[in-house]
């Protein structure tokens, strides 16, 4: 093996999987191993066969289709589970079999009632029997990190002596700290005679918040194999996120000296896919891939960053598959920003005096947090406090929705001093009162994302729902805030179609929105 590779090991389907509320079907894991394939990792954790036919079977379907990385099961030092295993993965170009075991003192003693010289016997057993039924077979001592290092060590030289060609150290319940887990490798290569014959792994998980960090130091202790899951997804708090070990040994790669053969560029796209298909959010500030990983609000941030993209940026957004950084305008953003999306959307610097507008823009931004790229337009375009106004005003709205109802909404909205209304079905409440909206402004809108937050706490607690939609004149994105989460969406919605509005009547089209996370 190239000492200078480390081996990314993904336990999305596995480790990650035990984290949602139900398992995942065939047909989903199979989108997310592709995905994985695409990202370039080299072992799959597909599964834990002997749990049940599903997963069995979404192993066994893995192993047959996806080439490239090594398709990977788990097992316990148990016979059936080893059989399961192996039978599950013998289709694939490059099986493995993963098997494990309690080895601290917990574990023995609570869990599993053996003592030591048990423990190192059923290693000796079930690693042979795995190895008889594949040639890479991994093992892995169950909370090593609250393991003796003794014990730790005459169990690892067992499971190499008995065939294992991969050594896995997991911190079963993120309970080490870096120093320390480093200190245990280093115990491994200096004492187990055979270590040279197995690839060491880690396997840590974020109860303290230190999976990524533990992860590595392994690595700089001599560990090439890191086990991980996309966005972090796993038991309890979670695994080291894949994202978060592979930028940072490729950022410091100065540091570690080490390479992975991910595809960098695929991350958003899978973190996404795995994000959606899991129905697990990404915290905005989740490093590498949450949305507001490569997001700067601060005025100091925005100008560096406007000068030279490295005074704030360490990786770009294009090295983890993004096309550009965002630039939230707030009421923290300097001059220099303004000015700098005001040129990126196409006026001229003879087209406005910068602090005029300034003093505008600042007025707008205190009274609504953020402002898009299509409130700066009506800024722009706008001559008198007429131009400013709602053209439509949404004075009624009635919806009724419930199982075994078909949703049903009756909107009445004010056009110009005129009163329209209309009715309308819908998959759900949300959908027909914005298609009753529709059917009185004409406009034709794709919404492409839905989102809804608390404001307040308790039963009665504002609703905020922020709507990004697409129209022929650009993307724009609306918000409402409601105590009744169906009139927040309305009012979202309405905020969207007068923006519009404004832009015809202003004759102006957006750019082409840049692509964020």
């Amino acid at each position: 093996m190239n000492k200078d590779k480390v081996i990314i090991f993904d336990t999305t389907l596995r480790d990650g999987e035990q984290a949602l509320m139900s398992s995942l079907s065939v047909d989903q894991k199979l989108r997310i191993a592709r995905q994985l394939a695409k990202l370039k990792v080299d072992v799959i954790e597909a599964g834990f066969p002997v749990s049940s036919p599903g997963d069995f079977e979404s192993v066994a379907t893995i192993a047959k289709e996806i080439k490239g990385p090594v398709i990977c099961g788990l097992a316990r030092t148990v016979e059936k589970d080893i059989l399961a295993c192996a039978k599950a993965v013998k289709f694939a170009e490059r099986p493995r079999i993963h098997t494990f075991i309690g080895t601290s003192a917990i574990h023995t003693e609570k869990k599993l009632r053996k003592t030591e010289e048990e423990i190192l016997d059923i290693v000796k057993f079930y690693v042979k029997l795995a190895r008889k039924h594949c040639d890479n077979v991994e093992f892995s001592a169950e909370d090593a990190g609250r393991t003796g290092v003794d014990f730790l060590c005459k169990i690892v030289e067992s499971a190499i002596t008995a065939g294992a060609t991969t050594i896995n150290i997991p911190d079963t319940v993120g309970y080490t700290i870096p120093e320390y887990f480093g200190s245990i490798f280093d115990a491994l290569i200096n004492r187990v005679p055979n270590i040279d014959k197995a690839i060491l792994s880690v396997h840590c998980h974020d109860d303290l918040g230190m999976a990524t960090a533990n992860s590595l130091t392994a690595v700089a202790h001599g560990a090439r194999q890191v086990e991980c899951a996309i966005n972090g997804i796993g038991e309890r708090a979670g695994n080291a996120a894949l994202e978060e070990i592979v930028m940072a040994l490729k950022v410091r790669n100065d540091l570690f000296g080490v390479t992975s053969d991910v595809d960098t560029k695929e991350i958003i796209r899978t973190s996404k896919l795995v994000r959606d298909i899991c129905n697990m959010p990404v915290q905005p500030n989740k490093a590498v891939v949450g949305s507001n990983a490569f997001s700067h609000s601060s005025g100091i941030h925005q100008d560096g960053v406007l000068k030279a993209k490295k005074t704030y940026e360490i990786m770009t957004p294009q090295s983890v598959g993004l096309k550009e950084n965002r630039m939230n305008l707030t009421g923290r953003s300097g001059s220099h920003m303004v000015k700098a999306r005001l040129l990126e959307l196409g006026y001229n610097e003879n087209e406005f005096d910068m602090q005029t507008f300034y003093d505008r823009f600042k007025a707008l931004a205190d009274k609504k947090g953020h402002v898009y790229d299509d409130d700066l337009v009506t800024l722009m375009e706008s001559k008198s406090k007429e131009d400013l106004e709602d053209t439509y005003v949404l004075e009624y709205l009635n919806v009724s929705s419930g199982k075994g109802t078909i949703p049903t909404a009756t909107a009445r909205i004010s056009v110009g001093g005129k009163m329209f209304q209309e009715a309308a079905c819908g998959d759900g409440a949300v959908d027909a009162a914005t298609k009753a909206i529709d059917r009185i402004a004409g406009y034709k809108l794709t919404v492409e994302k839905y989102h809804l937050d608390a404001v307040t706490e308790g039963r009665e607690a504002l609703g905020r729902v922020s709507i990004i939609a697409k129209a022929v004149e650009g993307v724009f994105t609306g918000s409402g805030t409601s105590t009744d989460i169906v009139e927040a969406s309305a009012l979202a919605y309405m905020d969207i179609i007068n923006k519009i509005a404004r832009m015809k009547k202003f004759k102006r089209k957006l750019p082409v929105e840049k692509e964020f996370l």
